[in-house]
């Protein structure tokens, strides 16, 4: 860079010198003379200027916005770009927004701004679905881009703060050509300033502990509701229950990790000895057991009016609820009839 700059001093004192040349400054072919030279020092430094190489990620985010916005978000983001390139990214074309893949980490400048006009990332899709685990989701992710398990679960462990529930349910696109810890950084990133706007939205402030709390109860709500219309009146039994002391004995906190998708037995309930046994424990785990969706997470902070306790899947798939006992006993009956 500082022989460049020198180089670039030298061929400026030059070119400025032949101003002073034999031509009169108001003769036609001295003026002719002038605004060549003007032209191609200008030309030289332009050229120069687009020169200066530039050190990036492979692959980058570019938000959606005006040029200007583009290039002020690429200076808080630490790449060496000025306003001035505002003016020349506007002559290469309209720069690309989402992903962006470079076909190099060190450019040049005038590389680096065709790339954002002219380059894209191949994308993915991966889709965490409502109530689906963090054990699952890793090993799609890794079936998707051919990445290890084991990578991928100790890259997680490194940037998430729980072991479930940090990943909000969504459908994802990824850079095709993303290294895992790429991807588990965008993941868990993004998800993490989603999980704040939502605590903001709903209940005015962000705390990391009381926010996942209320994630951890979204989280049984999305395994045990039938429907989203019953998501609020399963928040009002998680809570009566808990009001009288009562264990909430849940079989949805028990589908955590790697058993998501198995069924709940007797033999499991007794001899579960994880937090997530709220046969054995009493309140909400202090871990989500899942993903939720923003339905879920509505229904654990306003939960319905109600004096449930208890509630039983019926015929038709969905469930019965009850205040006693004796009502609940009934609903066992009519689905064993």
């Amino acid at each position: 860079m500082t022989s460049q700059a020198s180089n670039f001093k030298t061929l400026l004192f030059w070119l400025s010198s032949k101003l002073q040349s034999k031509f009169s400054l108001f003769s036609l072919p001295g003026i002719i003379n002038i605004l060549f030279e003007l032209f191609l020092i200008l030309f030289l430094g332009a050229c120069f200027y687009l020169s200066i190489p530039i050190y990036s990620e492979k692959i980058i985010y570019i938000p959606k916005g005006s040029t200007r916005s583009i290039i002020t978000h690429l200076q808080h983001k630490g790449y060496n770009v000025s306003l001035i390139d505002t003016y020349f990214l506007r002559l290469i074309g309209r720069p690309q927004s989402g992903w962006i893949e470079l076909p190099q980490q060190t450019l040049s400048k005038g590389q680096f701004l065709n790339a954002l006009a002219t380059s894209k990332a191949p994308m993915k899709n991966v889709t965490l679905i409502p109530g689906e685990t963090n054990y699952f989701f890793l090993r799609q992710i890794a079936k998707t881009f051919n990445f290890s398990v084991s990578e991928l679960e100790t890259l997680y462990n490194k940037y998430a703060p729980y072991s479930d529930g940090v990943i909000l349910a969504n459908t994802y696109s990824l850079p095709y050509h993303a290294d895992p810890d790429f991807i588990m950084q965008t993941l868990i990133n993004q998800s993490l300033e989603k999980h704040k706007l939502l605590a903001i939205k709903f209940i005015g402030h962000y705390d990391k502990e009381q926010w996942f709390q209320i994630i951890a109860k979204a989280s049984i709500i999305q395994k045990e509701a039938a429907n989203v219309a019953e998501m609020p009146i399963v928040s009002s039994v998680i809570d009566n229950r808990i009001a009288k002391k009562m264990p909430l004995q849940m079989d949805g906190s028990l589908n955590y990790g790697k058993y998501s998708h198995t069924r709940i037995t007797p033999d499991r309930i007794r001899n579960d000895l994880s937090e997530f046994n709220t046969y054995k424990h009493s309140g909400i785990p202090r871990t989500p057991s899942g993903s939720v969706s923003v339905e879920a997470i509505q229904a654990a902070i306003n939960p319905a009016n109600t004096n449930y306790l208890y509630f039983m899947r019926n015929k038709s798939g969905t469930h019965d609820f009850s205040a006693t006992y004796t009502e609940h006993l009934k609903n066992i009956k009519k689905v064993k009839n």
